[in-house]
């Protein structure tokens, strides 16, 4: 079983930005791959970003590239999703999830999943 558990959401201004934090405790995470995903209100679940724990490959949706950085700390168990130049479209409820499978994550499944963090991106 492993525990995710998302923090670092709020509302910020366009053109800001904020650091959202996946805390993952349980299994040995290093067997992972660790991701974020963001659901919007009236839209389907969509892939952000993903990094696996062991070789650090990175993933990331073409929408975010270039403006979200995604990166882990080992030591704390920790994944981050540092967002810049944030939009009102980024505006959503975004979850860390985990699975062996990276292919999973991007296509928006996950054995498991945080309870979400809201980001809001006002214009």
């Amino acid at each position: 079983q492993v525990h995710l558990v998302e923090s670092g959401g709020g509302l910020v201004q366009a053109g800001g930005s904020l650091r959202l934090s996946c805390a993952a405790s349980g299994r040995t995470i290093g067997s992972y791959t660790v991701g974020w995903l963001r659901q919007a209100p009236g839209k389907e679940r969509e892939f952000v970003a993903a990094i696996s724990w062991s070789r650090g490959y990175i993933y990331y949706a073409d929408s975010v590239k270039g403006r979200f950085t995604i990166s882990r700390d080992n030591a704390k168990n920790t994944v981050y999703l540092q967002m810049n130049s944030l939009k009102p479209e980024d505006t959503a409820v975004y979850y860390c999830a985990a699975d062996y499978q990276t292919a999973e994550i991007r296509q928006t499944r996950a054995e498991y999943w945080g309870q979400g963090t809201q980001v809001t991106v006002s214009s």
